[in-house]
């Protein structure tokens, strides 16, 4: 089997030893001093240190060393498939990292005029376009940092609108298939959340919506395709049972990497909704940001929308327009990630159409592959198709007391970072697996032959997954203490108290 094991040598002598420090070493040296010599703490009074503050006294190889080797224990999307299910984790352009740190892009600051501010008013201006023209709806902000923060813009926007017609309504309607931060948005945003269920085939089940669907629902929070990857084919007709009683539809955009040039939500009834750059359009992600998640919606919106409104002038010149007497206010210091923004315009205008077309329909492709290929080894929960990601079950390993966290730790060994594991909730024991399209069948092949010799092991050699990773520096974790005691700062050692 042309499995990709991982080879990487853990040295046991410095594994994990992080505090490198000899006493009087260093990897700098000043020249000799031109000027007077002036006593630090006449000069600074108590802000003067006398000593280090038990920082590490190493020298210039070893500091060298030591982050170059920290390097090489990460993994990322340029090392290998990233198969997180719903977060979309895909390749990441070089030529959009250059775009992005052009002197005049990079160095440019929030309060320049807006007279030298042209070009990048222009990448906001063009950008916002392309997301109207791609997602079928009439306006958008570019302010919201992240996909959450988007989902609370867009939630806050529909109760504006509500308020302006007398009431913002009470509750929220949030299928069991949908993001759970979408119930968090909801609760921030002042309003009751209810839960609707799905039904056999994994979508939301309509009877349900028509019976819980009344004047107090302000809003359903809908994920298209949902954590399941099934398209909700009911889509216009959820949007009308709701239009007919006065509610909007949100719609979580965190999977259009299904729907790009294929369908608009706004096509189909959608009101709003927000999209991930950092997911759909190929700008960095992870650790923590910067993300960017642009809102659009339709034009009953657009008076909510934050300030400031990029606007163009008689003379043909880009503003900023801060006269928005219904606008909920900011959502963001200055105008958003704008690094975020130019990498996703110069992902889009790379593509074209006919490109992020098909970048939809390889990841599409892609994730049925594995589907296929995987069937029989794992658990299949719902025989409906999928689209731009799969979500098996553990089913068939919980016989031998492995769990989906265990098949994770085993992948591992392999040489690929884990799928997301234990989601969606409405799967116990998911798999949730999403290749996106930046992978070659090769690399989808590795992948399907590790994850089939892992369930084989599974039947053969339960001890073996119940205790990997075997090939990391660090084994198996204590995650309960690590939930519940982490230790999220490094403290130096503590040095032997000396001897009387």
């Amino acid at each position: 089997m042309s499995i990709r094991k991982a080879t990487t040598h853990v040295n046991q002598n410095e594994g994990l030893i992080f505090e490198k420090s000899s006493p009087g070493k260093y990897a700098w040296k000043l020249p000799e001093l031109d000027v007077p010599e002036v006593d630090p703490a006449k000069a600074l009074g108590t802000a003067a240190r006398s000593d280090l503050g038990n920082m590490p006294e190493v020298s210039e190889i070893e500091i060298i060393r030591h982050f170059t080797r920290l390097s090489t224990w990460n993994y990322g999307v340029d090392t290998g498939l990233y198969p997180l299910g719903s977060c979309t984790m895909k390749y990441n352009p070089r030529v959009n990292e250059v775009a992005s740190r052009m002197e005049g892009l990079a160095g440019a600051h929030p309060y320049q005029p807006e007279k030298i501010s042209q070009g990048g008013l222009l990448i906001m201006k063009v950008l916002s376009k392309c997301l109207i023209e791609i997602t079928g709806m009439d306006a958008v902000t570019l302010q919201p940092a992240a996909g959450a923060h988007g989902e609370l813009t867009g939630i806050l926007l529909i109760r504006a609108y509500l308020e302006s017609k007398g009431n913002p309504r009470q509750k929220i309607l949030i299928p069991d298939s949908a993001h759970g931060t979408n119930p968090a948005t909801a609760a921030i945003a002042g309003y009751a959340v209810e839960n609707l269920k799905s039904n056999a085939a994994g979508m939301v089940d309509i009877p349900s919506l028509i019976a819980q669907t009344n004047e107090d629902v302000a809003a359903l929070m809908i994920t298209n395709p949902n954590t399941l990857g099934v398209f909700e084919r009911e889509i216009a007709k959820i949007a009308e049972i709701l239009h007919a009683k006065g509610a909007l539809l949100y719609m979580d955009g965190a999977n259009m990497n299904a729907l790009v040039g294929k369908a608009r939500p706004g096509d189909r009834g959608v009101d709003v909704m927000h999209m991930n750059l950092h997911k759909t359009f190929s700008t960095p992600h992870g650790g923590g940001g910067p993300g960017s998640g642009p809102v659009v919606c339709r034009q009953i919106l657009e008076p909510f929308l934050p300030v400031p409104v990029i606007v163009s002038k008689p003379n043909g010149a880009l503003a900023f327009d801060y006269d928005r007497p219904q606008s909920i206010g900011r959502v963001r210091a200055f105008y958003g990630n704008f690094g975020m923004l130019v990498r996703a315009l110069a992902y889009i205008m790379a593509n074209g159409p006919d490109g992020l077309r098909q970048t939809t329909e390889d990841a599409v492709l892609n994730a049925n592959y594995i589907r296929k290929k995987l069937e029989g080894c794992y658990e299949l929960p719902y025989a409906t198709p999928t689209m731009h990601e799969v979500v098996f079950s553990d089913h068939l390993q919980t016989k031998n007391g492995i769990k989906t966290g265990d098949i994770a730790k085993r992948l591992i060994d392999y040489g690929f970072h884990p799928y997301t594991v234990s989601f969606p909730l409405i799967v116990h024991g998911a798999l949730m697996i999403e290749p996106t399209e930046s992978e070659s069948k090769e690399e989808l092949d590795l992948f399907i032959d590790a994850m089939r010799s892992i369930a084989e092991e599974c039947e053969k050699d339960p001890k073996l997954v119940l205790e990997a990773p075997h090939t990391t520096r660090v084994s198996r974790l204590d995650e309960v203490t690590a939930a519940r005691k982490p230790i999220l700062r490094w403290k130096p050692q503590q040095q032997p108290a000396a001897a009387d």
